[in-house]
């Protein structure tokens, strides 16, 4: 029989980190939806808002992920969710790019513990065996989100306008954090619907766990580990291909002639609905073949080469170029 953990909680994790990527990617459909024209945002200040964002995440991640191992996971994304709601919806009633830059730059610090807030959450409520299907809903939270959210934002826009994209798309992470505290526990013997010989066979099993690992003494040694520096090279560079895929791929599409924003909407969504697909195909084949690494340089090398035809291909062949961002989107996800 399945364990209530799995249908009380994941769909939980699955909804809060969400509601993150909601608040996040829709900044975009923003700039596209009249924002930038309402308030001046160029090219270039659009490039520097999403900077700032990733800003507050560079300076605020670990001292977040430091709280949420030492104290409260529960806590923490409690009160990133209140704060990233408020963000989000304070961006609907801004009337300069100033305060859209104060605003962009604290999204990011609040929103940038939530993913180490959440990994340590799983990490106590599921064994070294579970943890890999946990972390995958927990993952699958980012192209679903942007996928419904661009169909979403699309009516939105056409509706009501991008001020009240940001208040209505905002409003939920404030209103879920609620659920979010009363559902979640930060240790298995808190919660009182879990079975006690349940809770005494989790806590067994990750005890066990924690005994076999080895404690790091030297924090510097990981810097200088290759291992440490190529993956960390390679999620730099995965980060670019996909941050900018999905910070600009609204405004490219809504760029193209005779393209509204409800069909920008409908177009932004198709290449998500294929990282979906290639997700859980990769998932399901790499866990079979138990070889990630073959897996990971071709996908990333087809993004690559997917984005550069894009480019090539250009505007005035729009339909081709964007088959191979939907191709290169796959891919990166995958």
């Amino acid at each position: 029989m399945t364990s209530p953990r799995w249908h009380r909680l994941i769909p939980v994790v699955f909804i809060t980190y969400s509601l993150a990527y909601l608040d996040r990617a829709n900044f975009a459909f923003g700039v596209a939806g009249g924002m930038g024209k309402d308030l001046g945002i160029t090219p270039e200040t659009s490039t520097l808002l999403s900077s700032l964002f990733f800003l507050g995440y560079f300076f605020f991640q670990i001292p977040g992920a430091i709280y949420a191992a030492k104290k409260s996971a529960k806590k923490l994304v409690f009160w990133s969710l209140i704060l990233w709601g408020l963000c989000a919806t304070a961006t609907g009633i801004i009337t300069d790019v100033t305060w859209l830059i104060i605003i962009r730059f604290t999204l990011g610090i609040v929103e940038s513990a939530v993913m180490p807030a959440m990994l340590i959450f799983l990490s106590r409520w599921f064994t070294k065996k579970e943890r890999s299907r946990a972390n995958a809903f927990l993952i699958l939270g980012n192209p679903v989100t942007i996928l419904w959210m661009s169909i979403l934002s699309g009516y939105l826009l056409d509706a009501f306008g991008w001020r009240w994209m940001f208040i209505i798309e905002g409003i939920p992470a404030v209103a879920w954090a609620f659920v979010w505290w009363f559902i979640a526990e930060d240790q298995p013997n808190k919660a009182g619907w879990l079975p006690d010989e349940e809770k005494r066979s989790l806590q067994t099993q990750l005890q066990a766990e924690q005994q076999n690992l080895k404690p790091m003494k030297n924090y510097a040694a990981m810097f200088k580990s290759k291992t440490v520096i190529l993956l960390s090279m390679q999620y730099f560079m995965w980060s670019i291909g996909v941050y900018g895929f999905v910070m600009w791929l609204p405004s490219i599409i809504k760029s193209a002639p005779s393209i509204g924003i409800v069909a920008t909407g409908w177009y932004s969504s198709i290449p998500y609905l294929f990282a979906v697909i290639g997700m859980l195909l990769a998932s399901y084949f790499s866990d079979k073949l138990a070889n990630r690494k073959e897996f990971v340089w071709p996908l990333l090398f087809v993004g690559a080469l997917a984005f550069y035809g894009s480019y090539l291909a250009g505007p005035e062949n729009f339909w081709v170029s964007f088959a191979l961002l939907t191709l290169a989107g796959m891919a990166m996800y995958a």
